[in-house]
């Protein structure tokens, strides 16, 4: 249950990166208030995780799925490139992600 309160973290970390975006520095009302919420559950998912996993894999795990949703999402919501290079680097994420994991007890 630990990695589902995980997976829920960082997908709650990928919203409210976005929705920073979109609050345009907190002007703007509804996508401010959806990033706090956002922010307030994946703090609360990643805590219930922390209770059974290793903090350095969790952090490191929920930051890493983050910032591979983010890369993503940027590039499908906001144009950002998508190099090769880029891509490869989210590939290196996701292999660490996966090795943490995999190294987990």
């Amino acid at each position: 249950m630990e990695w589902i309160h995980l997976l829920i973290a960082g997908m709650f970390e990928i919203s409210w990166a976005i929705g920073l975006k979109y609050s345009h520095g907190f002007s703007q009302i509804i996508p401010s208030i959806i990033t706090v919420v956002c922010m307030i559950l994946s703090f609360y998912f990643l805590a219930l995780a922390l209770k059974s996993l290793p903090l350095g894999t969790a952090y490191a795990v929920w930051t890493g799925i983050g910032t591979m949703g983010t890369v993503i999402l940027g590039i499908i919501l906001f144009k950002e490139p998508a190099t090769a290079l880029r891509l490869g680097c989210i590939l290196l994420i996701i292999c660490g992600i996966s090795g943490l994991k995999l190294l987990s007890t």
